[in-house]
């Protein structure tokens, strides 16, 4: 059988998979991410982490199909990435790099687009080859899966459904430099942004004034309770989240929509609020989409990472 590696690179830890062929997780595990020296080391200590794997364990070099990796910013189909800013990368060729250091093939894509290929293939898309995933956690990471692969396009910047303008009127910046972006209503703070406004323009109890710091948690309990503006707070994040998504949709006609992040977490109620709003907002061809949840949790970069490798030596 063979065998391969499949890696999520993140700006505090990097995770490491070692997969059989059928993608089954054999063994993982996490080393540091050093980011000093504009990380000059993240690639070399990857390359010596799985090195010493396979020493360590009296694994065969010729049995390994390759290595897939994820990393946070945009990367185009030659593996190439323009800036990394959490990592102080500049412009350089992951995929050619890694596979020097490894001497093994090298596949790499955006985090975010290989998570989304992660959850199609064993997640909660698992089957569907046309696929969107929305992230919510922090910020809005998105992917986009057509025909089973990962939307690239020509910059890497494919899939950055996060930064689809929804509020051409707002006045604050988004942390892209925009105003009135998907993250600033629909992540774990943008939730939490919006549930301080509407605070702010009313003069109704809620149990929400009574805590600091607020967390998107504790918005999606306080509405859960009743507590009527958390209530209104999140019928206007549903509403931002079914409206986008339902633009991207009419272009994407996906099978379904994968919900994951942190914000997730709110289960069905999520789904259900975002889906009402979605069907207000959609063209009725692509309106029978499917809306779930994410399954693979913080694995979904390794196993789509690795699918980059499956999919590279296995083509359609």
């Amino acid at each position: 059988m063979e065998y391969g590696f499949g890696v999520d690179l993140g700006g505090t830890t990097v995770k490491i998979a070692y997969f059989d062929c059928r993608g089954t997780v054999l063994d993982k595990w996490e080393i540091p991410t050093n980011t000093d020296n504009c990380g000059s080391r993240i690639l070399p200590d990857i390359a010596e982490s799985i090195r010493n794997y396979l020493l360590c364990r009296h694994i065969d070099k010729g049995q390994i199909i390759g290595v897939g990796i994820g990393v946070p910013g945009p990367v185009d189909n030659e593996g190439n990435v323009n800036k990394c800013v959490n990592l102080g990368w500049g412009f350089k060729n992951i995929q050619q790099e890694l596979s020097e250091l490894l001497e093994l093939p090298v596949r790499a894509g955006n985090d975010a687009n290989v998570a989304a290929l992660g959850e199609s293939w064993k997640g909660g898309g698992a089957g569907c080859r046309n696929m969107i995933m929305a992230t919510l956690g922090t910020g809005v990471g998105g992917g986009i899966i057509v025909d089973g692969k990962p939307l690239h396009g020509v910059h890497g910047a494919g899939g950055e459904i996060g930064h689809i303008t929804v509020n051409p009127y707002e006045e604050e910046r988004c942390g892209c430099g925009k105003q009135g972006c998907v993250e600033q209503y629909c992540s774990a703070t943008g939730v939490v942004r919006v549930a301080k406004r509407v605070l702010a323009l009313s003069d109704r109890d809620s149990a929400l004034r009574n805590i600091a710091p607020l967390t998107c948690k504790e918005v999606f309990d306080a509405a859960k309770s009743g507590d009527a503006l958390a209530k209104d707070a999140l019928e206007q994040v549903y509403d931002y989240m079914g409206r986008f998504l339902a633009g991207v949709c009419c272009v994407v006609d996906p099978e379904v929509v994968v919900l994951g992040g942190g914000v997730s977490s709110a289960g069905q109620p999520l789904l259900d609020g975002v889906y009402r709003y979605f069907l207000k907002y959609a063209f009725y061809g692509s309106a029978s989409v499917r809306f779930v949840l994410a399954e693979l949790g913080n694995d979904a970069g390794a196993y789509g990472a690795f699918k980059l490798v499956l999919d590279a030596t296995r083509p359609a």
